[in-house]
């Protein structure tokens, strides 16, 4: 069967992938260099790894099904989902381990609904979901660390400790909204019951504000990947998309 949808043609590359022909070729280029595209022992893959990276985006840019997809390509439903379970973990973003002295880094957490029960609570949205802690350079707007999805119904105090996010961030400097009170981050300055702030700290939370937005910025555009809207994967599924959606983001933003 031959499939509609292939990467050798480059007008199907960006809609499917929210990257430029260019960027999604470092990307391929980058994949190989880190052994995606190795031999495996049984049967060799029908596709092409251009192609087998094209279904993953497109299945997490898309949110289709993967029996959507699969005809699309010319494959079945069962080759898709093997595509998606072997390529998407590699598709992972390579969180940085050090950073200069001077970094500064923004962390927040954005919910994700999630089918998969046994990893989701109802959160304040009264659905299932994961809470995913997403750390950002606050000079580049890249992402550069994703913590491992917790319970939606956690609060993100906990939510930045058990996701493993504070371990990759270290000492590095990191400002946060005012949902991470003793943990050490840089927070806006509380209002004192029954007073206000003084001016100074009143302009220090207005700048504060307007550099932790650029997080929320960056939800807005990994949200455009349709899988963060409602996450059909089960197990570590949801964490695996996260961290290949944030590469993608990245790639969008650099190449």
């Amino acid at each position: 069967m031959t499939g509609v949808i292939t990467a050798s043609e480059q007008s199907w590359i960006a809609p499917f992938t929210g990257l430029s022909p260019r960027a999604f070729g470092k990307l391929i280029t980058m994949l190989r260099c880190e052994g995606a595209d190795a031999v495996r022992p049984g049967r060799p893959w029908s596709l092409s790894l251009e192609d087998r990276t094209l279904l993953v985006a497109a299945y997490w840019r898309t949110n289709l099904t993967l029996r959507q997809l699969a005809p699309l390509f010319g494959i079945s439903k069962s080759t898709a989902d093997r595509v998606v379970d072997h390529l998407g973990p590699l598709l992972a973003l390579k969180q940085r381990q050090r950073f200069r002295k001077d970094t500064v880094l923004i962390v927040d957490g954005t919910l994700v609904p999630t089918r998969d029960h046994s990893i989701a609570e109802k959160s304040k949205n009264y659905r299932y979901s994961t809470n995913h802690q997403v750390v950002i350079d606050a000079d580049t707007r890249l992402v550069v660390a994703v913590g491992r999805p917790v319970p939606g119904n956690r609060n993100d105090c906990k939510a930045w400790v058990e996701s493993g996010a504070k371990a990759a961030v270290g000492r590095t400097t990191t400002i946060a909204d005012g949902g991470y009170p003793g943990t050490g981050l840089v927070i806006p300055h509380r209002r004192p019951a029954g007073g206000e702030l003084c001016q100074w700290k009143q302009e220090h939370n207005r700048s504060h504000k307007q550099v932790r937005a650029r997080v929320e910025h960056v939800f807005a555009r990994m949200k455009t990947w349709k899988i963060l809207r409602d996450c059909r994967l089960k197990g570590d599924g949801v964490h695996h998309a996260m961290l290949g959606i944030a590469r993608l983001h990245n790639l969008s933003q650099t190449a």
